[in-house]
């Protein structure tokens, strides 16, 4: 490496590094505050959920930081005619630019890592610290509002003392075709039970009615325990989601959801047979009919997210390159010192054209109507339209 080069990389290093801790700070901090507000977590949670945070503020502020930091060094050459100095001693400008598009693709190749690990390990870890903080969560949200909704359950409570609940409703929704079922107590008391990823509740004198096909009622004078599972029995590690999934295991999960697709369409038909046989067509609000049309469609999306995932991951990660072959050229023709100058210049059109376009291919894609690879449509017209720029700009 050139004296040249090892002054655009230092450059570029310094700015990028300096800009990428404040610029991850501060998207650090809005995450903790969204989980505060949308989860009620308490300051020891939150302390719990920076390392799960990390890679997900990381993963957004690597290509925008390195947009900034081309724009800041190739603004300030540009300005102070390096770069006419360096034509007029024979040496090619491309001597300059280069550093700066491999330290991008090396830091693209990083960032598909940083997006595989922020929405598998980084969900999951999450996921987990809000389980192990469930009642208390619960507790401080029911002392405030008298009601508190999740996923799995939500309750209703006349008062709250202490550890104690009042005269609590609770609803369950259960996983297959066993529709909701209604806890209704004279008092209740709730702890987590991360271990077994379930919430154990103790009633007193508590009714339970059943909605399903086979709804019943039961009654239990005195103290009764039960619990709340927080996962789905049906999903794997804790996951349903294909798009919490790592890459390496999308290509099981993509054969395992084909198969269950199938035996989904299998136990439809069945029943569909059924129905011709006995003439009795199934009601709108059968719960059971219902549960399988959802779970069709569930699995078919799922199928779906899969073939989409690892594109968004690859062309997410390597939105990072692009945005330095587009901003490297505008910073050069901009001819200004000034980084707000030059960084808006080229931010604006990743703002106004790439998130647009990325946006409307992982949606497409998802819902199946274009091909996976049109997640990299974005891609595709940044690397056009800055490569185009870059020999413009070289030549003249």
């Amino acid at each position: 490496m050139g004296i040249l080069q090892r002054y655009i990389v230092e450059e570029l290093l310094k700015v990028f590094f300096l800009s990428l801790f404040a610029l991850t700070s501060l998207l650090l901090f809005v995450g903790l505050g969204q989980q505060a507000i949308k989860e009620g977590l308490g300051f020891v949670a939150l302390i719990k959920a920076v390392p799960y945070l990390l890679p997900n503020a990381l993963r957004f502020a690597v290509p925008g930081t390195m947009l900034f930091a081309v724009c800041n060094v190739y603004g300030r050459v540009s300005a102070s005619n390096e770069l006419n100095a360096i034509k007029a001693a024979g040496i090619s400008p491309m001597s300059l630019v280069a550093p700066g598009l491999v330290i991008a693709l090396m830091l693209s190749l990083a960032c598909v890592w940083l997006n595989d690990i922020a929405v598998s390990w980084g969900h999951l870890g999450l996921r987990n610290v809000v389980m192990q903080s469930i009642d208390d969560i619960a507790y401080g949200v029911l002392k405030t509002k008298k009601s508190f909704h999740c996923d799995k359950f939500s309750i209703l409570v006349r008062d709250v003392r202490g550890d104690l609940l009042i005269r609590p409703e609770i609803s369950i929704v259960k996983s297959g075709e066993q529709g909701i079922v209604t806890i209704s107590a004279a008092t209740a008391k709730l702890k987590s039970d991360p271990e077994h990823d379930r919430v154990i509740v103790t009633l007193t004198d508590s009714r339970i009615r059943s909605t399903g096909p086979e709804g019943k009622t039961f009654e239990h004078p005195g103290e009764f325990v039960t619990s709340i599972p927080l996962v789905d029995p049906t999903a794997v590690d804790g996951i349903r989601d294909a798009a919490h999934q790592p890459m390496r295991k999308i290509p099981t999960w993509s054969g395992k959801m084909k198969t269950y697709h199938r035996q989904v369409a299998q136990v439809l038909a069945a029943k569909g047979a059924a129905c011709l046989v006995t003439g009795q067509m199934p009601e709108e609000d059968d719960p059971t009919w219902l549960y399988w049309m959802k779970e069709k469609d569930w699995s078919a999306a799922q199928i779906n997210r899969l073939k989409t995932e690892p594109h968004r991951r690859w062309a997410n990660g390597f939105s990072c390159f692009c945005f330095a072959l587009l901003g490297i050229p505008l910073a050069i023709r901009q001819r200004n010192a000034d980084v707000v100058t030059s960084f808006f210049a080229a931010f604006m059109p990743v703002l106004l054209v790439y998130y647009p376009l990325m946006a409307l291919g992982v949606d497409r894609a998802k819902d199946g109507d274009w091909p996976a690879a049109a997640v990299w449509l974005g891609n595709v017209v940044l690397l056009v339209a800055g490569g185009w720029l870059l020999g413009r700009t070289l030549r003249n």
